[in-house]
């Protein structure tokens, strides 16, 4: 069994910064891609970052320049720095890890339980 516990969120004024963490745990063979969502009220689920086991990002454009990802492979953890914050950036954030099954080789994607980011105009 895989578990994603996200933290980080909160409430902040425009302008603002947080920085989410996500950290992988229970039976983990090999970590792929990993990244983060986000969906508001009303809306898709959306990419907003995405990081590989080598370190390419790829970002939305909505928060390039603003937001930065990065790992631990060490602790098998995502961050995601997002700076000057906007209230169109409030969201439920959610984490994603592509994670190797052991016996099929294949790579299956794991979701965190998301965490709520407001942020106040």
């Amino acid at each position: 069994q895989v578990h994603l516990v996200e933290s980080g969120g909160g409430f902040v004024q425009a302008g603002g910064s947080l920085r989410l963490s996500c950290a992988a745990s229970g039976s983990i063979f090999s970590i792929g891609a990993m990244g983060w969502y986000r969906q508001a009220p009303g809306k898709q689920r959306e990419l907003v970052a995405t990081i590989t086991s080598g370190g390419i990002t790829n970002y939305a454009a909505s928060v390039k320049g603003r937001f930065a990802i990065s790992r631990d492979n060490a602790k098998n953890t995502v961050y995601l720095q997002m700076n000057n914050l906007k209230p169109e950036d409030t969201a439920v954030y959610y984490c994603n890890a592509a994670l190797r099954d052991r016996a099929t080789w294949e790579f299956v994607n794991y979701w965190g339980q998301g965490t709520q980011v407001t942020v106040s105009s």
